[in-house]
């Protein structure tokens, strides 16, 4: 059999854009196919952007900006026209967009295939897209997910915006009013508080006790609190079971509760992209929600790996980044790599910023000794940086063992995207934390916050000893006195 390629990727997201650069810079042969990337991350962040100004300009000059036409002189305003915003958001990611585009890849050496295709296994393995058979030593399957649709009775008929194309999907010259969101994913949660700093009257249903299961209980309660104090109306342990259109406006109804609603975006996860790629022809398994792949990212058939959230997950661009790049070397080279997630931050991108690294503190009690487990606070109101902005609102929590190992950290506050790297860096390094008292960071920086992580941690871990100590000692008081 002729080999064409070292690799074929089976794009459609922008991890199989990565991947493909970063197989060039490995000196393989490899091609791209893909039918056509959506950027509705870069809109919302393009967006995100703005609604954040605006929430700045409120705060600290009382100037309010609204997306609609203004209706009230309480303060000085400025109103901005919603078209005009996504002129800006569709500028941001145009150039995105050129610095990732198929003639950049092109040029360095990829064969951009576009198109869809399908595998075929006889008479030997191959990916066949546009009449063309692209035979490879492996390929790598980064086709990316689409939203999950719930069966809610009513939904498909009343209609609904998904995050795959909400913010292309609005072209009118305001904004709906009003908004029910169904489904509690990091996204959804950027979402709603956009639009609720957009002026928009918000509901966010979640099935969950707290807006995100997979976050410390503590952190969620926070940002929740913060969701509520922008104006959205948050539902959990609700269930949607009903929507339906009554005239022109659109009902859910949630729980025990029937809200009248202008639109409704369902954000209720993700599914593979995978219906048409033919995979069980090449024994490839999944299941509803992910392809079923080991911890060197190999699917059941060991010449076809897979990264990002074709795969399962939330969709965090530097996780699939991270995937591929494990995936990639293991299909050029000997697979030996495993995926190792405990040193790579996550962010959700709210005001303030959560941003995550390593274990929780439920999950460090559950796989360590709970007495070999310290759990640090620090707030936001303690840090220079932070009252100068006039960004105090957060906390940071840092998990670690007594021996000093940092097993993982949350942080809710301004720039906690920056300094969640800081911290990730020192877990993929094994750095404990006595060595991060040299650590001497820009004054005034939100950085500092891990200065006081440290000394925190130092006077816990004294007063835990001290603790044990007089413990100990009444123990062999006890055994002497009762001649033990």
């Amino acid at each position: 059999m002729t080999i064409d390629y070292d690799v074929v990727i089976i794009g459609g997201s922008l991890a199989g854009r990565y991947a493909a650069l970063a197989a060039t810079q490995l000196r393989a042969t490899v091609a791209l196919v893909e039918p056509k990337i959506n950027y509705g991350f870069f809109h919302h962040q393009a967006i995100n952007k703005i609604t954040k100004l605006a929430h700045q300009l409120d705060d600290t000059l009382g100037i309010r900006i609204h997306p609609s036409q203004v209706d009230s002189l309480e303060k000085p305003q400025i109103s901005v026209v919603w078209p005009e915003t996504m002129l800006y958001a569709q500028g941001v990611v145009s150039n995105i967009e050129a610095q990732h585009s198929v003639a950049n890849l092109a040029a360095l050496g990829v064969d951009v295939i576009v198109g869809s295709g399908q595998f075929q296994s006889s008479p030997h393995l191959a990916f066949a897209v546009n009449e063309r058979f692209l035979r490879a030593r492996t390929y790598l399957l980064a086709s990316g997910s689409r939203p999950a649709i719930p069966d809610i009775d009513g939904l498909q008929a009343t209609g609904y915006l998904t995050l795959f194309d909400i913010w292309q999907s609005l072209k009118e010259t305001t904004l709906p009013k009003n908004w029910v969101i169904i489904g509690g994913v990091p996204q959804s949660i950027e979402v709603a508080q956009t639009l609720a700093r957009l002026g928009c009257d918000v509901t966010l249903i979640v099935k969950y006790p707290y807006i995100l299961p997979s976050v410390d209980h503590e952190i969620a309660q926070l940002l929740q609190a913060q969701l509520e104090v922008d104006g959205v109306r948050v539902l959990t342990q609700t269930l949607v079971t009903q929507v339906k259109r009554i005239e022109d406006k659109k009902w859910v109804q949630a729980g025990d509760k029937a809200i009248e609603t202008d639109e409704i975006l369902v954000a209720a996860g993700q599914q593979p992209n995978i219906e048409s790629l033919n995979l069980a022809a090449v024994g490839v398994k999944w299941h509803q929600r992910h392809l079923v792949v080991n911890h060197k990212l190999q699917t059941t058939n060991h010449r076809i790996y897979a990264c990002g959230d074709v795969i399962g997950g939330y969709d965090f661009a530097n996780l699939a980044n991270y995937e591929a790049s494990i995936a990639l070397k293991n299909a050029l080279f000997f697979p030996r790599l495993r995926v190792n997630y405990r040193c790579i931050p996550r962010a959700i991108f709210s005001h303030p910023m959560l941003a995550q690294v390593g274990l929780t503190e439920a999950q460090a009690k559950r796989r360590y000794n709970r007495h070999e487990v310290l759990v640090v606070r620090q707030y936001f109101k303690t840090v220079i940086a932070a009252q100068i902005r006039d960004e105090t609102m957060g906390i940071c929590k840092l998990i670690a063992l007594r021996n000093g190992k940092i097993l993982g950290a949350e942080i809710l506050g301004a720039e906690a995207g920056e300094v969640i790297n800081l911290i990730a860096l020192a877990i993929s390094q094994n750095i404990k934390i006595q060595k991060l008292t040299n650590l001497f960071p820009v004054y005034p920086s939100f950085s500092a916050i891990i200065e006081q992580v440290i000394k925190a941690w130092n006077q816990q871990k004294s007063n835990s000893n001290i603790a044990l100590q007089e413990l100990l000692e009444g123990f062999f008081h006890f055994r002497r006195d009762w001649n033990f």
